[in-house]
């Protein structure tokens, strides 16, 4: 099949067209809102000065089968400046899959050649794609294309199929939780609101939640979605544009007429993307997020949403509350693949020594740390 392939350097560029990409979304089982335009748009706008993105179209006639938005950044790894290729919308973005048309004769093969005709890189690293995501796409392929190349699981992501089991109140612990929240809620008063932002009011929305989360711990340290002018700029075009599209959905739960604590998400295929959640530290006992969870499943009752997904969480020791109550689990990998370039032939090479020492270094541990039990 012969794709014409063409490159720009911005979302706004002549040669790219938001309608084509769009409906090249819709053939995407695997995409998610993080690879929507709205949040794209939102990244590029809030990349820092050593990122410079580089997007990649493919063609068949008038048809958009691929769109790859490349950024090239350089990063310091083992005190090395390493020219690294990654997915825009990195490191904010959670799950995503690469818009390539399904059954497309190879087309990531031939955008592969494409790439390194055009750019200089080290390494190519792509996360938080799924097994199934890479195979459609076609990015399994790449496996052997690279000296050496390697994908590792990221995170175990919970998910909970909605279902009309969800309107009986759970058994066990999870029954007594939330039984004690609410009682919590109700001796404060506290009350939850269901919001669909839409382009009126959607920057009041961001206003509110921003602050519960600047005074939050995620504020304090510095590691919400809100944190630093960047993140502020990339959350408001982002949020902004999907309440545009009626995909925004935002839980809050207000004392006093003041928003104590929050819960934000995307709204794509009858899936509800867990994003982000916030709460006032002096709230911290009330079990806010525990309540704004069943919200979530209530709402999703209500309006026939099939799935509330986690979107991403920690890989080790993961506190997500779904986790009490999913019904599936999806994997995310981190795909990386290393060129013939010295950085990319040192880096790999580290990598591979580092996978033989770390299992003996592990095995060591245990044993030291059985014989101090003894």
């Amino acid at each position: 099949m012969y794709i014409k392939f063409s490159w720009c350097r911005s979302l706004s560029d002549h040669l790219f067209s938001e309608h084509d990409y769009t409906q090249l979304l819709k053939q995407v089982a695997h995409s998610t809102p993080f690879n929507h335009i709205a949040w794209l748009t939102a990244a590029e706008k809030s990349l820092e000065k050593h990122q410079q993105l580089h997007l990649l179209l493919g063609h068949k006639g008038s048809e958009l089968v691929l769109c790859l938005p490349l950024i090239i950044c350089c990063e310091k790894v083992l005190g090395l400046p390493i020219k690294t290729i990654r997915h825009l919308g990195y490191p904010l973005s959670d799950r995503i899959a690469l818009a390539v048309r399904p059954n497309s004769d190879a087309v990531l093969e031939q955008a592969l050649a494409q790439i390194r005709k055009t750019l200089s890189f080290s390494r190519i690293q792509l996360s938080e794609i799924t097994s199934q995501a890479a195979q459609v796409s076609g990015l399994k392929n790449w496996n052997d294309k690279f000296w050496f190349a390697e994908n590792r699981v990221t995170c175990a992501c919970p998910a909970h199929q909605i279902s009309e089991q969800d309107r009986i109140e759970p058994s066990g612990n999870i029954r007594y939780k939330l039984r004690k929240a609410r009682k919590r809620a109700e001796a404060l008063p506290a009350t939850i609101e269901r919001i669909t932002p839409n382009a009126a009011n959607v920057l009041a929305v961001i206003d509110t939640i921003s602050e519960v989360e600047q005074l939050s711990w995620k504020g304090k340290d510095s590691v919400g979605i809100f944190s630093g002018a960047l993140r502020q700029q990339w959350m408001t075009h982002a949020l902004s544009g999907f309440a545009e599209t009626q995909d925004l959905r935002v839980l809050t739960m207000s004392y006093a007429g003041r928003c104590i604590s929050y819960r934000l998400g995307f709204f794509d295929k009858g899936r509800i993307y867990d994003y982000n959640l916030a709460f006032l530290p002096e709230y911290a006992s009330l079990g806010s997020g525990r309540l704004l969870l069943d919200e979530w499943i209530q709402w999703g009752l209500d309006e026939g949403w099939q799935w509330i997904d986690a979107s991403r969480v920690s890989m080790h020791d993961s506190s997500h509350q779904l986790h009490e109550r999913c019904t599936d689990f999806i994997e995310h990998r981190r795909w990386s693949f290393y060129s013939m370039r010295p950085t990319g032939l040192v880096l790999g090479l580290s990598y591979k020594i580092w996978t033989l020492i770390k299992p003996l270094l592990k095995a060591r541990n245990s044993t030291q740390k059985g014989d101090t039990n003894e």
